[in-house]
């Protein structure tokens, strides 16, 4: 408990500097990054976090805490953030939620994800179910990208594919209904793909 208090002390002390980091030289949100994460690690090492900016005046600034989808450390995460201090101006998440955006991706309207030299849509990926293990109650899938030729099987692609599914899912679901994932070119029988953005609505069936 120590631990806990000494972050959430210290987080206190110096929330007003985070949320103005965007206004800050590149320098200077690398150095306040840095000790928030060195903060954050003298909790557990296994834990990061996202700050998440208000689109207006009226929304709080979020500070998300994950643990990368390692359930080793989901019990930390979410201890932790119980005890949370009662800030004005800020939400405290455990997690990385599921999007709310489903709708722009039904119509084709999501925004890309930019991944170095990689950018990708979500309305332009599909599935496959490959095997259900009833045992785990887990899924291997099968994505299957446009550009996949071209992009290679590269760590990068991999680490965006994580990204993505997090952030369909959210961190909690993918750790615990996902076993395994691969990818692949789009193949032209695309009628027996499922798109990317029902995934949820496929392991809610299973």
């Amino acid at each position: 408990m120590k631990k806990i208090n000494t972050f959430w002390n210290w987080f206190q002390d110096n929330h007003h500097t985070f949320k103005n980091i965007v206004n800050q030289t590149p320098e200077n949100q690398k150095y306040i990054t840095f000790w928030i994460n060195k903060n954050l690690n003298y909790y557990s090492r296994e834990l990061d976090f996202i700050i998440v900016f208000p689109k207006n005046l009226t929304t709080k600034f979020e500070f998300i805490i994950t643990a990368n989808g390692n359930k080793n450390y989901f019990h930390e995460l979410i201890t932790l953030v119980e005890n949370a201090p009662l800030l004005k101006s800020w939400k405290f998440t455990a997690f990385i939620q599921p999007t709310t955006e489903i709708d722009k991706m039904m119509r084709g309207l999501d925004e890309p994800y930019i991944f170095q030299d990689i950018t990708l849509k979500i309305s332009e990926i599909k599935f496959k179910p490959i095997l259900y293990d009833e045992n785990i109650k887990k899924v291997d899938i099968m994505i299957f990208l446009k550009n996949y030729n071209l992009l290679c099987d590269t760590k990068t692609l991999k680490q965006a594919i994580y990204v993505i599914l997090q952030e369909l899912l959210g961190e909690k679901v993918l750790s615990q209904k996902i076993s395994l994932v691969q990818l692949a070119q789009m193949t032209n029988k695309e009628e027996d793909l499922i798109q990317l953005y029902e995934l949820q609505w496929y392991l809610d069936a299973i």
